[in-house]
This record gives C-alpha cells, sequence and structure tokens, in this order.
C-alpha cells in the first residue's frame, strides 16, 4: 500500500520562504566575512607586517617574550598591521586573538598587543585567564603612558618595547610601580580635546565681546544723541526699537 505524505494547507509556501530566509542570511554572512579585514598571519612572538619595529628591538622583544612564557606560561605575542581596512580595531584584535589560539589550552593566559599603524590605533586583547592580573586600568596606562607619546614622536620600536616591559612586570604581579606612575603622570585622559578648548575659545570671545559692546561705548565712548554713543571709531545705538510697514 502506498501513502501519501499529508501536508498542512500553505506548508510549502512556508517552506519556501524559510529557505528564502536562510539564503539571505548565508549571503550576508559571506558579505561580511568578505569586507572582514584579512588577519595576518602568525610567524612568531613579534608579527611586524606594518614594518615599524626595528631588527634590533624585535629580536630583544622575541627572546624576552620567550624567556617570560618558559617562567610563567602566560604567552605575550605583538602584532602591528598597516590598516584594519574600515574594521573597528575591537572585532578585529578579537577575531586576531582566536584565530592565533593565543595562551594554553583551558587557561586563556594570552595577551595581544596590537597597532594598525595607518588608522592610528592601539589595542591590548587580553585573554580571561588574565583579566584579573592585567586589568583594564593597566591597559589603559600603558597605552596612554607607554604608547601613545612614544608613537606620537614617531618612536614606534621604544612605545612597544615599553608597553611590553610594563605588561611582564604587571603579570609578575607588581602593577604598583605602573599604578604610580599612572598618578604621577594622568596622561591625555585629563586633557582637553583641541577642537574642544578652540569652541570655547571663540565661545568666550564672542560672549565677552558681546557685553563689552553693551556696556564700555556708554561709558567710555561720546554722546552723540539719546542712546547713541561713538567709541573706537563705530557708532553703537541703545534702545531702539525696529518695525515694518
Amino acid at each position: 500500500m502506498t501513502r501519501r505524505a499529508i501536508c498542512p494547507p500553505g506548508s510549502g509556501h512556508f517552506a519556501a520562504t524559510v529557505g528564502a530566509a536562510l539564503a539571505a542570511m548565508a549571503v550576508l554572512l559571506v558579505g561580511f566575512t568578505a569586507l572582514a579585514a584579512e588577519l595576518p598571519v602568525l610567524t612568531g612572538r613579534v608579527v611586524d607586517n606594518a614594518d615599524i619595529i626595528d631588527a634590533a628591538t624585535e629580536a630583544a622583544l622575541t627572546r624576552k617574550l620567550a624567556d617570560f612564557e618558559a617562567k610563567s606560561s602566560d604567552q605575550i605575542v605583538v602584532a602591528t598591521v598597516p590598516s584594519l581596512d574600515g574594521e573597528v580595531i575591537e572585532p578585529y584584535a578579537n577575531r586576531l586573538f582566536r584565530a592565533w589560539k593565543l595562551g594554553q589550552a583551558g587557561e586563556d593566559n594570552g595577551v595581544l598587543l596590537l597597532v594598525a599603524k595607518n588608522d592610528r590605533k592601539m589595542r591590548i586583547e587580553v585573554g580571561y585567564g588574565l583579566e584579573g592580573t592585567l586589568t583594564d586600568l593597566h591597559t589603559r596606562l600603558i597605552i596612554e603612558n607607554d604608547m601613545v607619546p612614544a608613537f606620537r614622536a614617531g618612536d614606534f620600536s621604544g612605545g612597544i618595547s615599553k608597553a611590553v616591559d610594563d605588561m611582564v612586570m604587571v603579570l609578575q604581579g607588581n602593577p604598583e610601580e605602573l599604578e604610580a606612575r599612572g598618578t604621577r603622570n594622568p596622561a591625555d585622559s585629563n586633557s582637553v580635546d583641541p577642537i574642544v578648548a578652540l569652541f570655547i575659545i571663540v565661545w568666550a570671545m564672542l560672549f565677552l565681546g558681546g557685553l563689552a559692546m553693551a556696556f564700555l561705548p556708554p561709558i567710555f565712548g561720546t554722546k552723540l544723541s539719546p542712546g547713541v554713543y561713538k567709541w573706537l571709531g563705530m557708532t553703537f545705538r541703545y534702545g531702539q526699537r525696529s518695525g515694518r510697514y
């Protein structure tokens, strides 16, 4: 006996709709993957694809990071890229961290120091296993006090080397010096943005200038007629109304 499958009314349309939705999601996923910046290949403890670290510093960093990993099992890797190709640095760093599988299996004790030269951005990505030791406060202090000033001076090698030194120091259980240095040198965290400062100056000039024009001509100027004064070669009128007809 041949049995026929019984489908509820409209089930074919529903299946087609679901299939179309899944296909659209697949296209979007492929498109997102295509738009994401290409990740560099892990070739060592220092991957300088942006070519901003001199050879001597790169060799010294490689030895230092290898020695530190051998003693602590914590793994620090430095990566530089020319550009993020429009991608935000946070997801890029997270993707790179996961793609390289930094840290020991089951420990998640890896750290990625990432610099995107042309984008003028940097980030320290910390594995969950080390977040309680190398905290957000420490990474912010390292970026603001070690990297930003050196990078602005064009010293990428020095800034990265100092950042690595401070990360190792904190992970070895000695964060006090970094924290004290941050207290002594608040860096740019409390500085005023130049654009904001310019806006404040212009606003103050306009405001104070308006006050001066309102009060000084009647005091220091020459009265020409009721409500009309001449001062500094200019004529000022007060209390007059304008109208239309």
